[in-house]
């Protein structure tokens, strides 16, 4: 990652030390692809499914792990009245119905990751052509977003065209 960015800086560095040369004006603008995810109606109809789906999840994992814990309740209360052998079996049932919550949770993890990215990637990919689709009306070289790891330590709010980005969205991406 820091060999590209500094591969970019550097391909910047040199292309401003073309343009002055050439006495041409280098436009760099930015934008904050988060915040236009945000206003975007199909995002949030996608984060609303994704929360459906997670709070149905985790009514399950509630149900499952108040379950398992009545379980380890009850085999404490009956312990001491348990012979040594009806005990191990005991605690190898709370312990493998506990892997299998855990297994239950990271299946779930897993298959969340998936259906945000099976939502988000349309998403994504009309944002970064309606990015484009600006970046050449506005005439800009370079486009930098505020939203991801990319250093930016200084961005002139006249320069920002998530607005515009917005705005062509809302018009229909026209």
């Amino acid at each position: 990652m820091k060999k590209i960015l500094f591969s970019a800086v550097s391909l910047l560095l040199m292309i401003g030390t073309a343009s002055a040369q050439q006495q041409s004006t280098l436009r760099i603008g930015f934008v904050n692809s988060e915040k236009i995810i945000n206003e975007m109606p199909e995002a949030k109809e996608s984060q609303q499914k994704l929360e459906g789906l997670v709070k149905s999840w985790q009514d399950e994992i509630e149900s499952r792990a108040k379950a398992l814990q009545t379980k380890y309740e009850d085999y404490q209360k009956q312990a001491n009245m348990l012979n040594e052998s009806a005990k191990q079996a005991r605690q190898k049932e709370l312990i493998d119905e506990e892997q299998k919550l855990n297994q239950f949770r990271q299946e779930k993890q897993q298959e969340l990751a998936i259906q945000r990215e099976k939502v988000m990637k349309p998403i994504q990919e009309k944002v970064y052509k309606a990015i484009e689709k600006v970046a050449k009306e506005k005439k800009l070289a370079f486009v930098f977003d505020k939203a991801t790891d990319v250093p930016l330590l200084y961005a002139d709010p006249m320069y920002d065209y998530t607005p515009d980005v917005i705005i062509y969205l809302k018009r229909g991406g026209k």
